[in-house]
């Protein structure tokens, strides 16, 4: 038993992975908790699509590919809310407007450009055996910077959270918390990709979260179970890849999904399978296999 938890230790690129992936399981799961709350779950499917053009330019102009993600990132969110704010369309029209732009002109973009050396695949699926130190120590640091963050302003996030309009007539800066809030996403976002790539990402950030809400009911029980969930699930993801040979990023996505199934069937408080008219009809059922 413990040979099976340490060979894959003995590895470095395996060690780089189950370190990246523990940053980011954390990382997913707190900013994701305020997505949830929010009811800004398709804003991470917005901007993790909306990378591609930032990464073009990036690797055009031969800068890091993160800055131009990062920009093209916060960039979507804003168009979004300059939409919402500035006209009749409601919100989930303005992403998927938002949304498939953005795609299709990085798509355009590539082909102009002419950057073919451009790895799609990693940058769609992810490639987490891939990662360097370097990678692994930016996670690091980002998970840190957003976790003092969210120490730091924790009562004002959770005002505007539940109460957005009530924090605004206490002259709390909205606009610099939603702003703030969506540069955290975009930095999980571009954390992310070398993990589980873009058309995954939106798993770690909402996965662990909606899990997490469906046990628990305060805000910061929902982070922290939702950072345990996330972590043991990218570690178990990781093991899962290298002893069946599977694809890292799904893997980890497929155990994320599994802990929710598990929450949205047994969760006491709002499991299907514990609700009492449900249990009434299992024990009667059970009585008749049984009898």
């Amino acid at each position: 038993m413990l040979t099976w938890l340490t060979e894959p230790l003995e590895f470095e690129f395996m060690r780089q992975a189950i370190a990246i992936g523990l940053s980011l399981g954390i990382l997913g799961a707190v900013v994701g908790s305020y997505l949830i709350l929010q009811q800004m779950g398709m804003m991470g499917g917005v901007i993790a699509h909306a990378v591609l053009p930032g990464i073009s330019l990036a690797f055009f102009l031969e800068i890091d590919l993160a800055i131009g993600a990062f920009a093209a990132g916060v960039l979507s969110a804003l168009v979004v809310m300059g939409i919402q704010k500035r006209s009749r369309i409601k919100v989930d029209a303005a992403m998927a407007l938002t949304l498939t732009s953005f795609l299709a002109l990085g798509v355009i973009l590539v082909a102009l450009l002419e950057t073919d050396n451009i790895n799609l695949n990693e940058i769609l699926f992810g490639d987490i055996l891939g990662v360097t130190s370097g990678d692994v120590w930016r996670t690091v640091i980002i998970t840190a910077s957003v976790l003092l963050l969210t120490k730091l302003f924790y009562k004002e996030l959770e005002f505007y959270t539940f109460d957005p309009l009530g924090a605004k007539a206490c002259g709390l800066p909205v606009n610099l918390l939603y702003f703030g809030l969506i540069c955290a996403i975009t930095l999980t976002i571009v954390a992310s990709m070398q993990t589980v790539g873009v058309l995954l990402v939106m798993s770690l950030l909402v996965g662990p979260a909606i899990t997490a809400y469906l046990l628990v009911k305060e805000l910061s029980q929902m982070m922290i179970l939702g950072s345990i969930i996330g972590a043991v699930s990218s570690v178990t993801g990781m093991y899962c890849s290298y002893y069946f040979d599977l694809p890292s990023g799904a893997a980890i996505v497929l155990v994320i999904f599994s802990f929710f199934l598990l929450a949205f069937l047994f969760s006491p408080s709002q499991g299907i399978l514990t609700e009492p008219e449900i249990k009434t009809k299992v024990r009667s059922w059970l009585k008749l296999i049984f009898k």
